[in-house]
């Protein structure tokens, strides 16, 4: 297993300035989010951090399957992490007592951490490629 491509990957966020979580709700419609902090646990988990919308958290209560998308488009260099939720959580809410940071959501905002079990790791580049997956079956999860 090649631990390298995964523990690199918060730090080619950190360059690109953002990452993509991309969702499906249960009817199959797709959903992309942007995620401003990623981390990788000892477990070698992703840890996806920040203030997602009520239709990312919606998508993953109804199928906790997820992408998420590292790219650097100066250098072409970039990831597509497929896995799986395992667990969330609230890390902060904002709901009015901060009017001058808040915005005029009707919602409360809240800032979320993913926990995900990463399953494959494929090339995402604008290059030529062959999608061609650089881990195979991740930690030995199936498809």
């Amino acid at each position: 297993m090649n631990s390298e491509v995964l523990t690199g990957v918060p730090q080619l966020a950190a360059k690109a300035g953002h990452a993509f979580v991309v969702t499906v709700d249960a009817n199959g419609w797709p959903h992309v989010a942007v995620a401003g902090r990623l981390a990788v646990t000892p477990e070698e988990h992703l840890v996806v951090t920040d203030w997602f919308c009520p239709v990312t958290m919606a998508n993953l209560r109804a199928n906790p399957k997820l992408s998420v998308v590292v790219w650097d488009s100066a250098s072409d260099v970039g990831y597509q992490l497929i896995g799986e939720l395992e667990e969330t959580k609230d890390l902060g809410v904002l709901n009015g007592y901060a009017p001058p940071v808040e915005s005029d959501s009707p919602i409360p905002q809240v800032e979320r951490q993913l926990l995900v079990h990463i399953d494959r790791i494929l090339d995402f580049k604008h290059a030529p490629h062959t999608d061609g997956e650089k881990l195979k079956n991740w930690r030995g999860r199936g498809q």
